[in-house]
């Protein structure tokens, strides 16, 4: 199935340019507790990420400074020119029985082959009359808020998948919360990062007012607002949980589930995703603008260079903050930097 047809079609006053989208898979590039955006130089930071992309993800990659494209010599990601840095949380099983820990593996999303890691979306949404401007060197933001007791299920959602799953990314069969029924087939959560720029800042100091969602915080319209005119890819993050093995009647139901986010979080409010702009010299911005002529389209665009699964899967990076964030499956006492459960 093609997944930018269904999106394509659930978008209102969506424009020809909304038809193709690239959509591909990052395989894992390290999971450690690193934040070059929130906690640039920190070692380690608050708490674990699962972290996609370029080899050169490093503690500092100061904008302006740092750039991935020329640091990095591998990508985990499908398309070899994209060096970009993708993370958010990690997920845990917390064990109803004893109160250890157990990190949920990630799985590969629907046609797309890689180990652990996300599925990556740019998507034309706000795009008026198909121009789309790529993002700048030195360009990141951040969706969502670790602190947020907030449902904002339009551009942060869980979808329960083998149990009453919906349509497009985040509609109302979507929770902003991680759902409390079992899911047969694992949890989908989404990340859907703004699609509009102001048009000067590559960043600003809480990493988001730079950007804006041009659809109250869901899936763009061609509608930027007037204080950022400028029409950016909308990014969006699928990850996918392999919470299907986790199976047991009596750990859900009555507002009760047994993961929690690795900043704390059991409810999912929090969850949120971090982008850093690493696409080698103007790839990028050939794929925009080879979008709505049908040349570019999911993971095969005729103008990027592609790599395979297997090189893709090969781009790995040793931890910067050595640590057991409970790899393969190891149970550990305690969330990754004793990180305390909000209650």
């Amino acid at each position: 199935m093609y997944w930018n047809a269904i999106i394509a079609s659930a978008i209102l006053g969506q424009t020809a340019s909304a038809q193709n989208m690239l959509r591909f898979g990052c395989s894992q590039l390290t999971i450690e507790r690193v934040d070059p955006l929130v906690t640039p130089g920190q070692a380690p930071s608050p708490h674990t990420h699962q972290i996609i992309g370029g080899n050169s993800f490093n503690l500092t990659m100061e904008p302006g400074k740092y750039d991935p494209a020329a640091k990095s010599t591998c990508t985990s990601c499908t398309y070899s020119e994209d060096f970009s840095n993708y993370w958010t949380a990690a997920l845990y099983f917390k064990s109803p029985e004893n109160g250890t820990y157990q990190r949920v593996p990630q799985y590969a999303n629907l046609g797309i082959q890689q180990n652990g890691g996300m599925t990556v979306y740019y998507m034309p949404y706000s795009a008026k009359n198909n121009k789309m401007t790529a993002f700048k060197p030195g360009f990141r933001m951040i969706a969502g808020d670790p602190m947020s007791k907030k449902n904002n299920r339009v551009s942060i959602c869980h979808r329960c998948l083998g149990n009453g799953e919906g349509f497009a990314p985040c509609d109302s069969k979507d929770t902003g919360e991680l759902p409390t029924k079992y899911c047969p087939k694992g949890i989908r959560a989404t990340v859907i990062f703004p699609s509009c720029w102001d048009g000067v800042n590559v960043d600003s100091p809480d990493h988001k007012s730079h950007v804006a969602y041009s659809n109250s915080g869901g899936l763009g319209t061609p509608n930027c607002p007037s204080t950022h005119p400028v029409s950016i890819p909308q990014v969006m993050y699928e990850i996918m949980w392999d919470t299907g093995r986790y199976k047991n009647d009596a750990w859900y139901g009555n507002g009760k589930q047994p993961f929690v986010y690795s900043f704390g979080d059991k409810v999912g409010y929090g969850q949120h995703g971090d982008y850093l702009f690493g696409w080698k010299d103007d790839s990028l911005q050939k794929a925009m603008d080879a979008l709505p002529t049908g040349k570019c389209a999911n993971a095969n665009c005729q103008v990027l260079k592609i790599q395979s699964a297997q090189q893709a899967q090969k781009c790995t990076k040793a931890q910067q903050v050595v640590e057991d964030v409970g790899k393969d499956g190891a149970w550990i006492k305690e969330l990754p930097g004793g990180v305390q459960v909000m209650e």
